[in-house]
């Protein structure tokens, strides 16, 4: 026990205090910060207004109507143009519009589904569909006038819409859109930390062993602790990156809760940062999530160890025998998406118990309520199979380890390491 305390204790001291390991840690909340407040920024930066003219040959449109749109709704900017269409559209180009609409003389207030927005060149559907939403609120207000219904009961159709909002009456304070929000950053913080940590443990091992470093230290310890103490130091390397993170996060919260209401941008996000932790149970979800982080990564991190230790210098070699690992991790993350889109279906039941998918599925599911949606019954079916799992993992692993730690020069299949693991 000594020995693998040793080495857990060399893996991690030496990882650390690589600046890698601190540029990566400081990075994330810089990138975090910029996810909240950068994009909103740029969008709003780039948004495209559009100045579109409006050639009615019906006679519906008014430009009191128009220039009343206009007022409602600042983005984009409709023109109520008096000249035939063959007209403006010699003029066109020289005009200054960024496209125009023909309203047909033959068009029925009582039905006409589509129109022709002209431009000379293509644009995104960040300006079209503005514009498209903005032209149907004239529209609307063209037929509502049509029909004779006065402002009072335009007021009354306008506002008077139904909206279904979940009421989960075990939890009040549920959040259906707040938990898809944490199911998808736990499931990919967990798809990220499982692939960037588990190719570190196989990248470790191939090292020391194209170093032969390994020769030296296995003349001392044996095999198995060699691989037990480097994929716990690792794991406990990507434990303290993660446990920084969430103290960034929380010390975001406190901030928020310390300035109080105010109109600035960042006390709006902050609000919502706020408004997503408060509606699932945070302590239960980060002690979940550090449960299947560990575990899910000693799950895939001794077989990430077992094939960096039968590889040599060619490291064409790891990206062979690594692909299946990856894979699984991959098909995970695809697993995910229906199982936030239907938290209590078969599917995300069972994905979220069968360990080799259970630390992404399952802690997208959690956020959504345990024991309401999560019966407790699964999730500790699932720990335990995922426990059970990563000790077989380990076990499978070390027998291939001790065998391909000191094999050289040869390119080995994973048929020829299964046998490795059988062999007594």
């Amino acid at each position: 026990m000594h020995k693998i305390l040793l080495i857990i204790k060399r893996e991690y001291l030496t990882r650390v205090r690589k600046r890698t390991f601190i540029i990566g840690t400081i990075l994330f909340p810089v990138l975090y910060l910029l996810l909240i407040f950068g994009t909103s920024y740029l969008a709003n930066k780039n948004k495209e207004d559009l100045h579109v003219a409006i050639i009615d040959e019906t006679g519906y449109f008014s430009e009191n109507l128009v220039a009343k749109i206009n007022k409602e709704d600042t983005t984009n900017k409709l023109t109520l143009i008096k000249m035939p269409k063959e007209a403006f559209d010699k003029e066109f180009d020289s005009s200054g519009f960024d496209g125009y609409v023909v309203i047909p003389a033959s068009a029925n207030w009582k039905k006409m589904d589509s129109l022709r927005l002209i431009t000379h060149q293509t644009f995104g559907l960040g300006a079209t569909q503005p514009m498209e939403a903005k032209l149907n609120k004239i529209w609307d207000q063209v037929k509502y006038d049509s029909l004779g219904i006065d402002s009072a009961k335009n007021e009354i159709l306008m506002t008077s819409k139904l909206t279904v909002k979940l009421d989960n009456v075990k939890n009040r304070s549920a959040d259906a859109g707040a938990a898809t929000i944490i199911g998808y950053v736990c499931g990919f913080l967990m798809y990220i930390i499982l692939l960037l940590y588990g190719s570190q443990v196989m990248m470790g091992v191939t090292e020391e062993k194209t170093n032969r470093i390994a020769e030296v230290v296995v003349s001392s310890v044996k095999p198995f602790q060699l691989m037990l103490g480097k994929i716990i130091g690792i794991g406990m390397v990507a434990l303290t990156q993660f446990m920084i993170w969430i103290a960034f996060v929380f010390l975001i919260y406190n901030l928020g809760s310390f300035s109080g209401n105010n109109a600035s941008s960042m006390s709006m996000a902050v609000g919502n940062i706020q408004k997503v932790f408060t509606s699932v149970h945070i302590f239960l979800v980060v002690g979940c999530f550090i449960f299947y982080l560990l575990a899910g990564f000693f799950f895939y991190s001794s077989l990430y160890a077992a094939i960096g230790s039968a590889i040599n210098e060619d490291m064409r070699e790891a990206q062979s025998l690594s692909f299946p690992i990856t894979m699984l991790v991959i098909f995970s993350v695809a697993l995910m998406t229906p199982a936030i889109s239907n938290p209590s279906s078969p599917l995300a039941v069972w994905t979220s118990i069968i360990p080799f998918s259970s630390p992404i599925v399952m802690m997208a599911r959690i956020p959504f309520g345990v024991p309401n949606t999560v019966p407790w019954w699964q999730l500790g079916l699932s720990m335990i199979l995922l426990v059970a799992g990563f000790i077989f993992t380990t076990w499978f692993a070390a027998r291939i380890y001790r065998t391909g730690i000191l094999m050289y020069g040869k390119k080995p299949s994973w048929k020829e390491m299964i046998k490795w693991a059988f062999r007594k």
